[in-house]
C-alpha cells in the first residue's frame, strides 16, 4: 500500500521567519498545524521543537521555509489544501512569498509507514521543475494514481 508525501518551499519576502511582513502568516501556524493533524487522511508532518518546520534549513538561507507532510491519498490532501481555511493563505501567499521557481510543491507516493526525508523531497521537487510531472514527481494539476500492490514482487 502506499501513501501521498508531499512538500512545499516558499521564499519569504521577510529577511526571516521574525520579520514584521510574516507576523500574520507566523500567527497562524498553530492553527492551519492543528486543522492538518485534524484533517481526514492527515498522517504525518515534519515539524521541530516549536512545532512546525520553520527550524528545518536545508538550503542555509533564512528567506526558505518548507513544509513536509504524509497523507493517505490525494483526495484528503487537496480538501485540506483548497476546502478549509487554509485556502485563504493560499490565495494571499504573495503578501509574504515571492514565487519560487517553476513549481514551489511536489507530490509523490511512498510505501505506507515509510516517511520521507527532506533531502529525498527536495530532489522530487528540482526533478518536477526540471522534467515536469511524472509517476515520480507530479502534482495536482497532473496527478500519477497509487502505485498497483505487486502481490509475490
Amino acid at each position: 500500500m502506499y501513501q501521498l508525501a508531499q512538500i512545499n518551499v516558499a521564499r519569504m519576502i521577510g529577511v526571516n521567519i521574525e520579520d514584521p511582513v510574516m507576523k500574520e502568516f507566523v500567527d497562524y501556524f498553530d492553527s492551519v498545524n492543528q486543522l492538518a493533524e485534524e484533517s481526514n487522511g492527515f498522517i504525518w508532518r515534519l515539524k521541530d521543537e516549536e512545532n512546525n518546520a520553520t527550524g528545518f534549513n536545508p538550503f542555509n538561507d533564512e528567506q526558505i521555509i518548507i513544509n513536509l507532510s504524509v497523507w493517505e491519498d490525494i483526495k484528503s490532501l487537496e480538501h485540506f489544501t483548497y476546502k478549509t481555511f487554509h485556502v485563504d493563505f493560499l490565495r494571499r501567499r504573495k503578501e509574504w512569498f515571492h514565487k519560487y521557481g517553476k513549481a514551489y510543491y511536489v507530490l509523490w507516493w511512498i510505501k505506507n509507514n515509510q516517511y520521507p526525508s527532506v533531502e529525498e523531497a527536495l530532489e522530487r521537487l528540482e526533478h518536477l521543475q526540471k522534467n515536469g510531472p511524472s509517476e515520480y514527481a507530479f502534482n495536482f494539476q497532473t496527478v500519477f494514481q497509487k502505485p498497483e500492490l505487486n502481490i509475490g514482487g
